[in-house]
């Protein structure tokens, strides 16, 4: 069942964090715990397929069928990095990924050398490769690894900043990275958790959050139908975040036709509408796979309109929060849609001693970051960043 294939991801979670903090401590990696991703991967790879998609139950009645290949391929992977040299894994994701060892030797010798004060990046398609569901998307053990060594070695303040909620099934809840390594901070900076897990939130007016409070509410409603609950179960499927709202109408793999996913973003833009009738408290962004419902701050120009809350404004708060001193430099800004790019234009506001690596092949957003950040470099996935950024660290 699909409640079944969720409790098993998160049983590798568990496994996960004790074998990174064994890694990294050069301690031995007890069969038991190499036996739960094992495990998980046996059970993953016999659920019934039909074509590349695999059939769970949703209930006594209904299935869904769901694209399993980050859960299947990062499990392999892990099992390749756990019993193999550092050398043999990296060959085995040259074969995984085009131009890999070039661009990793590329962005090495281009950012070598230099003592990061803020590493903040992205998760989803930056760091992490993409999951068909945010709520199984575990961090891989090579991954955690990888991303701990450079934070540990190469740099003073190290941030995941994703637009994801900040736990209850957030960022918190599928990381396995060390303790006190990440500051992790959700709904694009509204809220975090510092190095000592304690959280720190962006101030919400009262009339804002009561509004939000009540949308919330309305999709909860909406998604319990059986005409809507599918937009619930595939993609981000619904998140309540700190100042904002997700909810998907579309996946990675297109499972939903497309007038269907059209026409519920119009029903979500109508129930929007009706409770911000003069659009003053919520912005909405269409992904093509999300709808985002993004409440309103006040914009710094006094004869602007009110402007939704992103990546940059997360920056700048997190910046004031946390002492950051984005100021000094030098800064590594990592992401890749054009929803980061505002980070890059934060810190590049603060100082031109910005590094930023962008994971993508798109050519627009390409020009798009070049021109906000002199110092920009481009890769194909996320592998190939880690990777670069292990090298960094060893």
């Amino acid at each position: 069942t699909l409640d079944e294939f969720y409790k098993s991801m998160f049983k590798t979670k568990d496994a996960r964090i004790e074998i990174v903090n064994f890694y990294l401590n050069y301690q031995p990696i007890s069969a038991e715990l190499r036996n739960i991703l094992t495990g998980a991967l046996d059970v993953l790879e016999n659920i019934p397929k039909e074509g590349d998609q695999y059939i769970l139950k949703l209930d006594d009645t209904k299935n869904i069928s769901l694209d399993l290949s980050y859960e299947i391929n990062e499990l392999k992977k892990d099992l390749f990095f756990l019993d193999n040299s550092a050398e043999s894994f990296y060959a085995h994701l040259s074969e995984l990924h085009n131009n890999f060892n070039a661009q990793v030797n590329e962005t090495t010798e281009k950012l070598r050398g230099i003592a990061f004060k803020n590493f903040i990046t992205d998760r989803d398609g930056t760091v992490n490769n993409y999951c068909g569901r945010y709520v199984s998307s575990i961090q891989s053990i090579y991954n955690a690894v990888f991303l701990t060594r450079f934070a540990n070695k190469d740099t003073i303040n190290s941030i995941i900043l994703t637009s994801a909620p900040l736990d209850n099934i957030g960022l918190a809840d599928i990381s396995v990275t060390q303790k006190n390594m990440f500051i992790y901070a959700g709904s694009k900076g509204r809220e975090y958790f510092d190095k000592q897990g304690a959280r720190h939130c962006f101030p919400i007016e009262e009339k804002k959050q009561r509004k939000l409070t009540e949308l919330n509410s309305k999709l909860s409603d909406l998604v319990k139908t059986p005409e809507y609950k599918m937009f619930s179960l595939i993609g981000s499927g619904l998140q309540f975040k700190f100042g904002q709202t997700t909810i998907a109408r579309q996946d990675i793999t297109n499972s939903i036709l497309a007038k269907d996913s059209n026409n519920f973003l119009e029903l979500i833009e109508r129930l929007v509408d009706k409770l911000d009738p003069q659009k003053e408290l919520f912005k909405i962004e269409d992904t093509g796979k999300d709808i985002e419902i993004i409440l309103t701050i006040d914009s710094n120009d006094k004869n602007e309109q009110a402007k939704d809350f992103d990546k940059g404004d997360g920056i700048n708060f997190l910046n004031d929060s946390l002492n950051l001193k984005l100021k000094d430099g030098p800064n590594l800004i990592c992401g890749d849609t054009s929803s980061d790019v505002p980070m890059v234009e934060a810190s590049m506001a603060k100082t031109n001693n910005t590094n930023s690596v962008f994971v993508t092949t798109n050519d627009e957003l390409k020009a798009k970051v070049s021109a906000a950040c002199p110092n920009a470099m481009f890769v194909d996935t996320p592998d190939v960043l880690i990777a670069a950024l292990n090298n960094l660290g060893k």
